[in-house]
Parts: structure tokens; C-alpha cells; sequence
């Protein structure tokens, strides 16, 4: 995590190129419950590339999704883009307390970061014992471009939050997938290599988790912004009344064989393409499982789609199965947005470590 206190409950924000999403959850016992969500639209180039280019508009977005969710708390989990975040595992003394071994990382930081320190923030998490020499601890070296911490710093200050901990994407998925590889093992009896396609906005990540961890990704410019774009163009609509349509329906009976099937189609073909380099660059020969999340995920029956087509188990993410609902939480609406709320979940999650 680049930034780290301890904190009472955190909100989980997840600022993705289409939408602010919210997350609060609460815990009792092993049992957690949805306290309130919100999810709220982002116009087309407000998040570009996954960096802020309107700091502003974040921050008044994110004061919306508040208000939307009725949410008390203003301690905030963020996160960056994996892409963003250059990690590193290195090898650092077993006996230095954690202020020593803070001051060797500084020391030693510029060795592994090709930017310049000051323009950077940086944190690390000591992992464990080194594999051959048990006198050695590895290290998780983890770094990003300031801005990019900063930005999103900055947007949920102006919206009154404060930000307790900026974590990376690739962390915060890690850590929802936790809370469903149990369910998903219990029903399909598999424990091999799992694989989730996130199909966003503008971008599918593809990442393999074995054992819990994930152990390959790859990113792809493909996603629901596409869809989109052709309901308006064919339909001459605005950005905002096409990502509308898409959601609640209302467009001519054509819709589905002219724009939505060919979409699904193009989606399973990119799918079908990150799974084979993932099985060509590996020592793995097959995927036991798919889970689909992202906003795409939530397009009717694509897990039947790419079942048959690609001959492998697909189901669509939702973290909430086991959880219960505050009275005030709509559980349909939370339910059409559960395959897109893995990264707000694993950051509200962070509540409880």
C-alpha cells in the first residue's frame, strides 16, 4: 500500500474512467454486511488512461456518490492503476526494526525506481522469510508517479473525505477475490487456476489468481465505452443518453441483433485472446474457472456466451452473495452492479486489517 494508517472504517472509492463507486461495509463476526453503495456516472474524458484529468469534476462526482449512498464516514480507501505502480520484491535484512529498514529503502529506492524520489510516493510490506536465506526478509517494494497519488488525494479532499490509505488495483481485487474463492470452489468443486476478466469502461484486465495470488495480468483498450458510442452514433444520441439506454432499455427491437450481439461476439474474442497468451507464456495447460466482472459483466447472459464458445466455466462476480443489506441499500440495483464493484470492495475491506 503506498499510504498506510490505522483508521476506523474506511469507505472504499473506486474512481474508474466511467463511474465513482462507493462502498461501505460493516462486520460482525465472519458475517459482513453492505452499509451503503452508490455508483455515480463520469462523463467520457473526465478519467483518461487511468489518470485524473479533472481533478475538480472527480471531487464534485465524489460528493455526489456521497450524498447518493447516505454514507456517515469520511475515511476513505483509494486506489491507483497497476499500471501506474511499479512493484518490486528485494531482499532486505531479517533484523532491522521498521524504521531502519524505512531509512535503508530510502537509501536504497533509487537503485530499483527510474524516476527521480521526490517525484514519487512510495511504500513497501515486508512479505516474509526469503526462500534461501531465512536470515533475509523479501521486501514489496511498491511506487507511483506522486500525481497520480496526489490527484486522487486531492478529489476526495474537495468532497470531505480523507484519505487513510492508497492502495493498487491489483491489491484491492486480491483482496475481494479472497471473499469469493470460497464460494466460487464450493460450486464448481475446481481449485486451479482462476481467472477474472474485468471488462470496464475502456479497458478489460485480465488477471490469473492461483493459490489467491495473481500470478499473470494483461490489459487490453476494450470495453463498454465502445458499446456506448454506437447506440449513439446509430441511434443519434447523446454520450449520456446512450449510457442510459444501454442500462435501462427503451431502444428500437433491432438493438439486440445489430449492436448487442455484435459486441458480446467482439468481447468473448478478446477474452478468448488474453486467455490464450496467458496459456502460451505459461506453465498452466488450462483455466478452471472464468469470472466476469466490470460493468460489461452485468450484460445479459455474456457467462452462457462465453461458456460456449470458449468451453470454459464462466460465472459473473458478485461479492455481496454472502453478505446482508442495510434497509436503506436497494438490493436489485446492488445486484446489476456487483460484477463492477470488486475493486470497492476489496478497498472497504481494508476496514478490517
Amino acid at each position: 500500500m503506498l499510504i498506510k494508517r490505522k483508521q476506523p472504517s474506511l469507505l472504499g472509492i473506486d474512481i474508474s474512467s466511467a463511474a465513482v463507486k462507493l462502498l461501505e461495509l460493516s462486520r460482525q463476526g465472519d458475517r459482513y454486511r453492505v452499509e451503503s453503495y452508490a455508483v455515480e456516472p463520469l462523463p467520457p474524458d473526465a478519467v483518461v488512461d487511468k489518470t485524473i484529468a479533472d481533478v475538480d469534476l472527480i471531487g464534485k462526482s465524489i460528493k455526489a456518490v456521497i450524498k447518493k449512498s447516505g454514507t456517515r464516514l469520511r475515511q476513505a480507501a483509494v486506489a491507483v492503476s497497476g499500471s501506474a505502480v511499479i512493484t518490486k520484491v528485494i531482499t532486505m535484512t531479517a533484523s532491522l526494526s521498521e524504521q531502519e529498514l524505512e531509512e535503508q529503502i530510502q537509501l536504497e529506492a533509487d537503485q530499483y525506481i527510474p524516476y527521480s524520489l521526490d517525484e514519487v510516493s512510495l511504500d513497501f510490506e515486508v512479505l516474509g522469510p526469503n526462500d534461501k536465506n531465512p536470515e533475509m526478509n523479501d521486501v514489496l517494494l511498491a511506487a507511483s508517479r506522486r500525481e497520480n497519488v496526489d490527484n486522487r488525494v486531492a478529489a476526495l479532499e474537495l468532497a470531505g473525505l480523507k484519505v487513510a490509505v492508497v492502495d493498487v488495483e491489483a491489491y484491492a481485487l486480491e483482496n475481494a477475490f479472497q471473499l469469493i474463492h470460497k464460494q466460487l470452489t464450493q460450486e464448481t468443486g475446481k481449485n486451479g487456476a482462476i481467472a477474472i476478466a474485468d471488462v470496464g469502461a475502456t479497458t478489460t484486465t485480465f488477471n490469473v489468481f492461483h493459490d489467491g495470488r495473481i500470478i499473470y495480468t494483461r490489459e487490453q483498450g476494450f470495453g463498454g465505452r465502445q458499446l456506448t458510442e454506437e447506440i449513439q452514433r446509430r441511434y443519434g444520441l447523446s454520450y449520456e443518453e446512450a449510457g442510459l439506454a444501454k442500462k435501462q432499455g427503451g431502444l428500437p427491437d433491432s438493438y439486440v441483433s445489430e449492436v448487442l450481439e455484435p459486441f458480446k461476439m467482439a468481447m468473448v474474442q478478446q477474452i478468448g485472446r488474453s486467455l490464450q497468451f496467458f496459456l502460451s507464456s505459461s506453465a498452466h495447460r488450462n483455466i478452471d474457472l472464468l469470472v466476469l466482472a466490470g460493468g460489461c459483466a452485468s450484460i445479459g447472459s455474456i457467462d452462457q456466451l462465453v461458456n460456449q464458445k470458449l468451453g470454459i466455466t464462466a460465472l459473473v462476480a458478485n461479492p455481496f452473495v454472502q453478505m446482508s443489506l442495510a434497509g436503506r441499500v436497494n438490493a436489485q440495483e446492488l445486484r446489476n452492479d456487483a460484477p463492477a464493484m470488486m475493486i470497492a470492495c476489496g478497498l472497504a475491506l481494508r476496514s478490517f486489517d
